[in-house]
């Protein structure tokens, strides 16, 4: 086994790899070849040499920031076009260009541009003409070409050929091309556009932790293979028991749930594949439970073996493959960024070692690495904390250790100072302050707040059965004049208190502040228009809002001010920091889940496209009668949920992942459009949820028809 190295050893000296290693590890070679320009600029004692290793410092910093391989070239040059490209300015360019091109979809034929996607009640969308949308995707298109090029002439020809994700790209910018110039040639009536299929691929190669992520699924797919391997030979035994079990000819209980549930193959499979996500349970086992209660147990073994087991073993193997995944990308990101801040440490310590007439230097100069600290875009808290510990170690050199240490800096969180409070020399405006600013003066507000709640309530209850029109608004309105009183004094009070930017200071203030300034607008604007409130209050609508509206939404805004009372509460704040968190952390995985979802809604536009069609009278009460399927597409009046356009795509498809009754989308679709939907509906409830079709179905929406509550949507009439 090897010794370990010392960490003061030159990262590229000859124990290390320095020239053997360069052909293994293409990062060590690109620094070693850094501190070989350098030193040669020293040789010949220029400053636009020093320029240039203080330049390539900046860049290997820079890239331990971001976490980014230092596997790109260190020209002057190339240098300068990598930080362009990397600047915040360039990245957000890049990101708008690819939520642009992603947005086209909700745009282009079929048009997402109506209110409402109901066949029964949409009006025609309005269609951009040929060449609109079109212009807009080749401006899109001709970016990414560009950035295409920009990252091959940065990383070079060799990386770029050994590197997947860049010939996909590639490769995909040729076909969209080609797409693109067909549409035109055709004048936009091709109906299938390959293009809209590819372009989740440009959201997926601009993000790292997404690649990562992606890798991660393809890593984790052969033990997933397995347990999917046992569900599905226990899905097809117990589809083949079940046709054999309820075969009864003379029995009704047994014919009725042949006929309902298994009457084919398909059908039976279908049957127990939805209960397997329990969404059909108990509907599928009632029939022929109510003849004899011993067939039961066929259904509550097949349960609790797929869901309760199987299920659960596959939620398991995932976490575990992601949990193991997550350490070794924390590795590889850590390897990443004290490869790029030993790589800045040999190119500094470099500069003296190429001076003639200097003995060899071990270490850095803290005014050389508080030069290239100047000119490295990083946070400014954490450059501050970096430059009070450079000039904490004096004149001497900085070590190798040390050098990798002062950038643990970048790890920890900053704490924010509040600003000092005013002070008052008056002993009643002291004493004022320390009142207004206790932590019980907020505890006063939020029970002022939880009492406009409460009323608020009350006066909704009160009012349930009574119609806007007849509503008498004086009692609240006046309630809700006192409050928003009371929110405006409070306000001042602690700006009195804290002074103004001691009060902006707390994002609670900001929050509470704004929503505060919009009641008293709103207030003023209902006073200005309907005058003040008298018994009998319920004058005519004047301008855009009516005053029952604007109630509503003074309400509303009321009830959202509540959330202040989260940061007074230390555990409910713990838990809505997690979430803050949670929702930071799993952008990867959200980004997968817009990939799945675009890539399905294509697919689904050009599948099922004009298959629900709005039923003959176009009236909303046409399907509520006896002779719909109870439980059914028709008698539930899903007709909003259709393939039509993107936007109604995407709300299908989410009814389709939460899985509460997705087996009634896949009996409709596949009445209307054949079997093919129904493998379509199974792909995306299975690759959208994270542990397979499982979830649990907690309600069922009650029935019009005699008052009973939900039943299988199989053709089953009420």
């Amino acid at each position: 086994m090897a010794e370990p190295q010392d960490e003061s050893e030159p990262l590229l000296g000859p124990t290390r790899g320095g020239s053997g290693r360069g052909r293994d590890c293409p990062a060590a070679a690109v620094a070693a070849a850094a501190v070989a320009t350098c030193r040669s600029a020293q040789v010949r004692g220029t400053k636009a040499g020093q320029e240039l290793c203080i330049d390539q410092a900046v860049v290997f910093i820079e890239d331990a920031i971001k976490y980014r391989s230092i596997n790109h070239r260190m020209d002057a040059s190339a240098m300068w076009f990598y930080r362009w490209y990397y600047s915040t300015s360039c990245q957000r360019i890049l990101s708008f260009i690819i939520f642009l091109i992603l947005s086209l979809a909700f745009v282009e034929t079929p048009s997402s541009l109506t209110s409402s996607s109901d066949v029964r009640f949409r009006r025609v969308a309005w269609e951009p003409p040929c060449g609109l949308t079109e212009s807009v995707e080749l401006l899109c298109l001709l970016v990414f070409v560009a950035d295409v090029f920009v990252k091959g002439y940065l990383v070079g020809w060799s990386q770029y050929r050994s590197s997947p994700w860049l010939l996909a790209y590639l490769v995909v910018l040729v076909v969209s091309l080609i797409d693109w110039i067909v549409s035109l040639s055709v004048i936009c009536w091709e109906t299938i556009r390959i293009r809209r299929l590819l372009r989740p691929f440009f959201l997926l190669q601009n993000s790292s932790m997404m690649k990562k992520t992606l890798k991660c699924i393809r890593s984790t797919l052969p033990e997933m293979a397995s347990v999917a391997l046992l569900l599905a030979l226990h899905l097809c035994l117990f589809t083949m028991f079940g046709m054999l079990l309820f075969t009864g000819e003379k029995d009704d209980g047994l014919s009725k749930e042949r006929l309902t549930y298994f009457r084919n193959l398909p059908e039976a499979l279908t049957s127990l594949l939805v209960l397997l996500t329990t969404a059909n349970n108990p509907d599928v086992m009632m029939p022929a439970y109510s003849k004899k209660r011993a067939y039961c147990v066929f259904f509550i073994l097949f349960t609790v073996i797929g869901s309760l087991f199987l299920m659960n073993l596959l939620t398991a193997i995932i976490y575990n493959q992601f949990r193991g995944y997550l350490m070794l990308s924390l590795q590889t990101s850590l390897f990443r960024r004290r490869l790029g801040t030993r790589a800045a440490y040999e190119v500094l310590a470099s500069l003296e070692d190429g001076r003639e007439g200097h003995p060899p230097a071990v270490g850095v100069k803290p005014e050389t690495f508080l030069w290239a600290l100047q000119k490295t875009h990083m946070a400014v808290h954490c450059k501050r904390a970096i430059e009070q510990k450079v000039r904490s170690h004096g004149d001497r050199l900085l070590s190798a250790d040390e050098f990798q240490k002062l950038f643990n800096e970048l790890d920890k969180r900053v704490i924010k100072e509040h600003p000092p409070r005013p002070e008052y020399h008056s002993p009643f405006l002291r004493s004022a302050q320390f009142l207004f600013g206790h932590y019980y003066f907020d505890y006063l507000g939020n029970f002022i707040a939880l009492g406009n709640l409460v009323s608020i309530c009350v006066f909704l209850v009160l009012d349930s059965d009574v119609v806007p029109d007849n509503r008498d608004d004086f009692i609240l309105g006046v309630l809700n004049s006192v409050f928003i009183l009371y929110y405006q004094v409070e306000m001042l009070l602690k700006i009195f208190a804290l002074g103004l930017w001691g009060y902006l200071s707390y994002l609670s203030n900001v929050f509470d502040g704004f929503l505060t300034l919009v009641l008293l607008v709103l207030e003023i604007s209902t006073l200005a228009v309907y005058r003040f409130p008298h018994p009998g209050w319920k004058p005519q609508t004047v301008g855009l809002l009516s005053l029952w509206d604007m109630t509503r939404l003074v309400n509303m805004l009321i009830v959202f001010r509540f959330l202040r009372i989260i940061p007074n509460i230390k555990m409910m704040a713990v838990v809505a920091n997690t979430l803050l968190d949670l929702v930071r952390n799993m952008r990867a995985f959200a980004g997968i889940l817009v990939v799945v979802y675009y890539i399905f809604a294509i697919i689904g536009i050009n599948l099922f496209r004009g298959v629900i069609v709005a039923p003959s009278g176009n009236s909303s009460l046409s399907t509520v009668n006896g002779s719909e399927p109870c439980g059914s597409f028709e008698q539930l009046e899903y007709w909003a949920n259709n393939f039509d356009d993107f936007a109604a795509a995407l709300i299908t498809l989410w009814n389709v992942m939460v899985v509460n009754n997705w087996q009634v989308f896949l009996d409709a679709y596949r009445r209307y459009s054949g079997p093919t939907s129904s493998t379509s509906g199974t792909a995306v409830t299975t690759l959208s949820t994270p542990s397979g079709p499982r979830r649990p179905s907690t309600t069922r929406p009650w029935s019009s028809c005699s008052g009973r509550s939900w039943r299988s949507p199989w053709r089953r009439t009420c």
